[in-house]
Order: C-alpha cells, then structure tokens, then sequence
C-alpha cells in the first residue's frame, strides 16, 4: 500500500503533468480585485462565461495571493471548456499550496474531463487523504476508474460519495454504471433503482444527457441507458 508520502508524491508529480495543461492568458489591468471577483461570479451566475473570465482574470491579477479569486477563475475556466487554461489557474494555486483542497477537487474534474485519468486518479485521492469526508474526490473517482476498467475500486468509491452525500443521485448512478461494466446486472438495477427513489426524472433516457454536467463521460451516459432500459 502506498504510503501518504507516495502519494503526496505522485500527486505533485500528476500535478505538473505538462501534458494536460497550457499557460494562461495575462491577465487585465483592473483597479479592485473584490470588485472584479464578485463581476465575474455573477456573469457565471448567469453563464457568460467570457465576461466572467475577463473579470476574474483581472481580479487575479490585482490579488495574486487570493487563492479563492484562482480557483473561482480556474472553476470558470472549466464550465466554458477551456480546460487547459483551469489546470493552469488551479496549478498556480497548488504550487503555493498542494494541500488546497478546493483546487485539487477542480483540478481532478478539469483532468477527469479532459481525458487525463491517471492524474484525476491521482489528484482526487489526494484530495480525499487530506478531507475523508469530501465527496467530491470519492465521485471522481468513481467515473475516473470506471474508465480506467477498475471496477471494483470504482464501486467503493461510489459508495463512499453516496454514504458523504445521499441525497445526490449522481454517486449511485455511477455505482449502476460500474456494476454493469463488471457485469453483475443485478447489482446494477439495485443501484438504479435506488437512484430512481432520489430522482424520479432519471427514468427519462433524454434526461439522462445532463449527466455530461456531472462529468459523466459519452460512454458512460450509453451504458446509463442500458441499465434503465434493462429495467423494463
């Protein structure tokens, strides 16, 4: 078993990883950085994405140190697909602090989406070492090793998201999505079913693409629909 110091490790080793991120953009001149953060949120609020950037850059920008303005601007990033230039604003936040919670749980999600498994693996299990009871990094993992054909560890990492967060049908979902991939069809409408009693609208296959939201990839979304459609 690896040690916490392996993982620290390979945590900073995934978080350099130069394959899966570039350089970001100079930020603007600006005059106020809380001024320019609370711009930005409220264009994300409202999914303009590109004021949002403009805005937060610039916050960042007046407010280098501000990891929270780094990882609203990286989060930001995520939403509106530029994945490269989030892992980047979120890197800048680990290099200061590889123990930021928050941007290890974003930068996880930009990597799991963007295709870089291994690190997502990685970074989340940091993650979660350093909060056991942050579900995030327990339901990326769940997607992340369910693509890297490691069911069973993808199962516990379901359950462990479902048991931080019941009331969230996402975590289960992924646990029917596993199971199905490992072959045990039962256990899958089991799951599915729980998932059903969370949210009702999961029993409506269009419904099921706003699971590329929740970081569920196109295979998976397919594999989603099998099971529900095996429960009929």
């Amino acid at each position: 078993m690896l040690s916490r110091q392996n993982i620290y490790h390979r945590a900073i080793a995934a978080i350099v990883s130069t394959s899966c991120y570039l350089a970001i953009n100079p930020a603007f001149a600006a005059t106020s950085a809380s001024e320019y953060r609370s711009l930005g949120l409220s264009y994300r609020a409202s999914a303009r994405y590109k004021e949002a950037i403009a805005a937060l850059k610039k916050s960042v920008q007046l407010d280098p140190q501000n990891a929270t303005g780094r990882v609203a601007l990286g989060w930001t990033q995520h939403l509106a697909g530029q994945e490269e230039a989030a892992a980047q604003s979120l890197l800048q936040v680990i290099y200061r602090d590889p123990q930021s919670v928050p941007a290890l749980n974003a930068l996880g999600i930009v990597y799991l989406v963007s295709g870089c498994l291994t690190e997502s693996v990685t970074v989340h299990t940091w993650a979660a070492m350093l909060e056991p009871n942050n579900e995030i990094p327990y339901y990326n993992l769940s997607l992340s090793l369910h693509r890297l054909h490691l069911y069973g560890l993808a199962i516990a990492s379901a359950k462990k998201a479902a048991i931080l967060e019941p009331n969230n049908p996402h975590p289960v979902v992924a646990q029917a999505v596993n199971y199905w991939s490992l072959g045990d069809r039962v256990s899958a409408k089991l799951a599915y079913r729980k998932a059903l009693n969370i949210d009702p609208r999961y029993s409506d296959r269009a419904f099921l693409e706003h699971l590329r939201q929740a970081a569920f990839s196109t295979q998976q979304i397919n594999t989603t629909k099998q099971v529900l459609s095996a429960l009929y």
